[in-house]
């Protein structure tokens, strides 16, 4: 593991292959870690590629400088650190490829970002959270799916992710990959990403921001200002969907014109919300594509 000082954080990071390959940064989600790329980078790096596999804001190793800086969660903070985390490592312009939180983070970086980004695997698509429309309610079986955003909502959530959140996690892995037959061992090498200090804190401000319950980092109010146009993405893209994915299911390819530069849609059988872990060859694929 290495670490680099990027921005208000010291990121602890995983690499893969030679730093003078061509850059892909692999951004896992919540609640995951850098290990759901243990099989995907390995497999990129092999095609000439330095992959670079961060723990966000509140996972792992990572750790903030600064006692009195925000714990936000939002996205636009993990957007502008993922372009810290760039420029801490001297990376002009990188393939980036994540899911769920680290998929926003590269889906904000290429749409605000384009010079930065040479290409964009993105599952679950356009992965940019509207949070002015956020109070509009969806239908009955997408809320039920959101259950545990809206238990974060109060401080009796806060208390429950403190207390339980080995199971609290656990528990989403199995209803988001329900045909993921992973171990306890497999569990456990991430689960201790989850007893990061500033954990809870993170977690919890992320799902209180994306529906205007808290405010932001005044550090990002811009960015967040400008995502809230929804901005088109231009790098060339593909978009992976896990097709047992029990949270973001049945999305399908995008229907509107916010990606528009190269498109292409790949639909991942047998693979939940968590694809790089449990589809790492398709995912890998997707990467080499766009290399």
């Amino acid at each position: 593991m290495q670490q680099v000082e990027a921005g208000v954080l010291s990121v602890a990071y995983e690499e893969y292959g030679d730093r003078g390959g061509a850059p892909v940064v692999m951004l896992h989600g919540f609640p995951y870690d850098v290990r759901a790329f243990d099989e995907v980078g390995p497999l990129v790096a092999e095609a000439g590629a330095w992959v670079v596999v961060p723990y966000l804001r509140g996972y792992g190793e990572t750790r903030f400088l600064d006692g009195g800086t925000r714990r936000s969660g939002e996205q636009a903070v993990l957007a502008d650190d993922l372009r810290a985390l760039l420029d801490a490592l001297a990376i002009d312009r990188a393939v980036l490829a994540g899911f769920d939180w680290g998929g926003r983070a590269a889906c904000i970086a290429a749409a605000l970002w384009p010079d930065r980004v040479s290409g964009l695997v993105t599952q679950n698509g356009y992965n940019v959270q509207e949070i002015a429309v956020s109070g509009r309610p969806a239908r009955p079986e997408v809320e039920q799916r959101h259950w545990y955003q809206y238990y974060l909502h109060g401080e009796r959530g806060r208390a429950g992710l403190e207390a339980y959140r080995r199971e609290f996690c656990r528990l989403l892995w199995e209803t988001w990959s329900p045909t993921w037959a992973f171990d306890d061992a497999t569990f456990e090498r991430t689960a201790g990403s989850f007893e990061n200090p500033d954990f809870v804190e993170v977690v919890v401000h992320s799902y209180r921001h994306r529906f205007g319950l808290v405010d932001g980092d005044p550090r990002v109010a811009g960015i967040e200002a400008t995502v809230a146009d929804q901005p088109g993405i231009g790098v060339p893209t593909i978009h992976l969907d896990g097709l047992e994915d029990g949270v973001a299911a049945g999305r399908g390819a995008a229907p509107d014109g916010r990606f528009t530069g190269r498109y292409e849609y790949r639909a991942v059988a047998g693979a939940g919300h968590n694809a790089p872990q449990e589809a790492p060859r398709e995912f890998a694929e997707a990467v080499l594509a766009l290399m």
